[in-house]
């Protein structure tokens, strides 16, 4: 049913003339024409009276909010026009509902600017701390040999590979910072090819070994039948995804414990897992250690080392991928991490498949 405004004056006109008529009917000496008379004029009187007031006072109000609207330029109201709101059941909730979502819409949008702002102002406070550390460093080892130590070899030698040490943690810094700038800009892309993600497992391992002994901890690959495992990825960002989940799984490990690297196969994807006998890491902790320079035990950070930046550049190199990252973690059975790829060719077939592949992209 419309409620335009001459519904409106219809009805309440029709009311207004059909009591008054009644009423004059139980008024001795009042004839039929007088009666008809008076409701005529009682129904066109009131029928413009009501339709000036209710144009006047609801939809000429509505009006002025749609050019508000029009004038703040709020393109996120998809409003309806005029002559297709009075033919609404109730106009007035119609656009009360317009204003109640983009309200809420914009409430949103508020909401993750301030979690938007507290990210920024926490990771300044992170990029000023880290920066800080091994600047004061190098910083108090040169000004001190500056100060008379310089006379002294030995504590001239040791201050300048303090002070170098120091200098090249910021190298590492800046670098993982541009690497982290460019994987969220889109600016690094990945090219993709065939690589066998088992020996390059093997490989960082073997990289690691020093870290590795020193901690007492053995690696092992998983299953113990598998020679190769081919997937389509760009090598040098996934050695750097592996690099970081085998590194961490042995420095943040118990000492004496064991990183396993297991394969699982399906019919398009091989799941990579990397796991680690340590203490594992607390839930409260799980939805924030892909943040950048989040650390779940600071004072223990510390002493290992890091930029704190290795798992946030996982996740965006691996969302590159088109894949994410999970982790799944207990308080002293370890953690482990996982994510999928897509399966490549044997290995007879690799070489041959890559070829073609490099073919195609140049063509």
């Amino acid at each position: 049913m419309s409620l335009s405004p001459r519904f409106i004056a219809v009805i309440l006109a029709f009311l207004i003339s059909l009591i008054t008529t009644t009423f004059l009917a139980f008024v001795d000496g009042v004839s039929k024409g007088m009666l008809f008379v008076v409701s005529i004029s009682a129904f066109i009187s009131s029928f413009f009276l009501v339709l000036y007031t209710v144009d006047i006072l609801v939809f000429r109000e509505v009006n002025k909010m749609y050019r508000t609207i029009h004038k703040l330029k709020m393109r996120d109201f998809q409003m309806t026009p005029r002559k297709k709101l009075i033919q609404e059941s109730n106009p007035l909730k119609t656009i009360n509902d317009e204003i109640f979502v983009y309200v809420t819409k914009k409430q949103k949008e508020i909401d993750e600017l301030k979690k938007l702002e507290l990210f920024r102002r926490e990771f300044l406070a992170d990029v000023s701390h880290e920066f800080k550390t091994p600047i004061f460093a190098a910083q108090g080892f040169i000004h001190t040999l500056l100060d008379g130590a310089m006379e002294d070899d030995k504590v001239r030698e040791r201050f300048l590979r303090k002070a170098a040490n120091n200098l090249d943690s910021l190298d590492v810094l800046v670098k993982d910072l541009l690497v982290l700038s460019q994987m969220e800009t889109g600016d690094i892309k990945m090219t993709l090819a065939p690589i066998d993600i088992r020996s390059m497992s093997l490989d960082i391992f073997s990289r690691l070994e020093n870290i590795a002994k020193a901690r007492n901890v053995t690696f092992k690959v998983k299953p113990d039948d598998l020679s190769e495992v081919w997937v389509m990825a760009d090598a040098d960002r996934m050695e750097q995804v592996m690099l970081n989940l085998i590194e961490n799984a042995i420095k943040y490990g118990n000492e004496g414990g064991k990183v396993t690297v297991h394969f699982s196969e399906g019919k398009k994807y091989i799941e990579v897992a990397v796991r680690d006998t340590g203490p594992g890491i607390p839930h409260e902790h799980l939805n924030r250690i892909f943040e950048r320079f989040y650390r779940v035990d600071k004072s223990r950070s510390k002493d290992i080392g890091g930029t704190g930046l290795g798992l946030a550049i996982v996740k965006h190199i691996l969302n590159a991928h088109d894949t994410k990252i999970a982790v799944m973690s207990k308080p002293d059975k370890g953690t482990t991490f996982s994510f999928k790829l897509e399966k490549a060719f044997g290995s007879a077939q690799a070489e041959q498949g890559e070829e073609d592949f490099v073919t195609q992209v140049n063509s």
